[in-house]
């Protein structure tokens, strides 16, 4: 594939986890990288590492459920680098929460930041991808909720669901403007979150479920992220790329 290089690329939630996998990819590959992150300081630090090779990456504060904040993560990748090309709309939160016990408060929070968190995203950064005539837009979704479900993630699952609906409706608006709107969907992937959240025995209970036998990179993520987002890939629109090590497919 093509080289990303002088294209700018915005990354949501990118300060650690699978966003930070999305952007040290996307940067490994060429592309100018705005860090966006509700964590100012680890924003700051992830930009850091990314921009060791050059003044290529900078983070900017950014809270997704906040239409202005939003607007001005995408206002300083244009007064930085002058375009943007890629988006990759990929904070999210998930905490577990019986269903019996989900009160409305948290519903909406989760809602806010993965699915409404999306659609602001693509609004601020659509106007510039229009103008240009290109833009690839790659939302992270999950296999939990559009393939597999888990017990307490009801909110989640519901969530990650609506960003596909999201996306294909979206992709059918702006496909005579240049511009792709795909998503991925990972499994597990071996965070800090997840780590921190799941025990050493539940891991290992975790991994008899997955065929390749080995948990996921953040970075595995990245590199469909990274195909997603090519000019190759200018054929492909409205749809999803699992990341799974296979766990969605036996019987």
């Amino acid at each position: 594939m093509q080289g990303l290089d002088g294209q700018v690329a915005i990354v949501t939630g990118a300060a650690q986890g699978i966003g930070f996998g999305i952007a040290t990819v996307l940067r490994a590959e060429g592309a100018n990288v705005v860090v966006a992150d509700v964590d100012d300081a680890a924003a700051k630090a992830a930009a850091s590492v990314l921009s060791r090779d050059g003044d290529h990456a900078f983070a900017v504060q950014t809270d997704v459920t906040d239409r202005d904040s939003v607007a001005r993560m995408a206002a300083a990748a244009e007064q930085r680098w002058g375009r943007i090309d890629i988006l990759a709309a990929n904070a999210g939160i998930y905490p577990a929460v019986p269903l019996r016990d989900l009160e409305p408060d948290v519903w909406d929070q989760v809602m806010a930041v993965n699915a409404r968190g999306a659609l602001f995203a693509i609004q601020a950064c659509l106007p510039r991808m229009a103008e240009q005539g290109y833009g690839r837009i790659v939302l992270t979704s999950s296999i939990t909720g559009p393939l597999v479900a888990a017990p307490e993630f009801g909110h989640y699952a519901a969530s990650k669901a609506a960003m596909l609906g999201l996306m294909r409706s979206a992709a059918l608006e702006v496909i005579h403007d240049g511009i792709t709107i795909n998503a991925v969907m990972p499994g597990n992937i071996r965070t800090e979150g997840f780590t921190e959240k799941t025990t050493a025995e539940h891991q290992t209970r975790m991994l008899e479920h997955v065929p390749l036998g080995v948990l996921g990179e953040p970075e595995d993520v990245g590199w469909a992220v990274r195909y997603l987002a090519s000019s190759e890939a200018r054929y492909v629109t409205g749809q999803t790329l699992v990341i799974d090590g296979g766990q969605v497919l036996p019987e």
